[in-house]
């Protein structure tokens, strides 16, 4: 399989790979994230706790592990009428919170915006860049306030 772009070539900055450590439990983390990116102006329309879900199924014992599923409706309409629907397998731009030792949280997302560019999606280009340079913004913000 060949792929459309060189991974080895591809920076943090080029997927919009953001981190940031709470110093915080694992529960409060979660909340404290909900808010601050509801804050930042994204909704919440999924969340679950991977962890649990590997625990229960095949016995994982993983740490907890917890994914929130940000969502702004309206930049995710024009995101799907600028690359003609293929957007939404991508859908929503999730923020991952871990448990990487008691208090201390890991928080960490990837802009599906841009890997949406990079794997060449968008039908509207220029849309497409508006789109990135806002969600971008949206983000920013909030790990700004994390």
């Amino acid at each position: 399989m060949h792929l459309p772009v060189d991974p080895a070539a591809i920076t943090k900055g080029d997927i919009g790979e953001q981190r940031a450590t709470l110093a915080m439990d694992h529960e409060s983390a979660i909340e404290h994230v909900r808010d601050v990116f509801t804050e930042a102006g994204f909704g919440i329309p999924v969340e679950f706790s991977v962890s649990s879900l590997l625990n229960t199924k095949v016995d994982a014992g993983r740490d907890p592990y917890y994914v929130l599923g940000a969502c702004n409706p309206e930049i995710a309409d024009r995101a799907l009428s600028a690359t003609e629907g293929q957007l939404g397998g991508l859908v929503p731009c999730n923020v991952v919170i871990w448990e990487d030792s008691p208090n201390e949280q890991v928080v960490y997302h990837l802009s599906i915006m841009r890997i949406a560019r990079l794997v060449d999606l968008a039908i509207d280009e220029q849309e497409m860049e508006t789109i990135t340079e806002e969600t971008g913004e949206r983000v920013e913000t909030a790990f700004e306030m994390l």
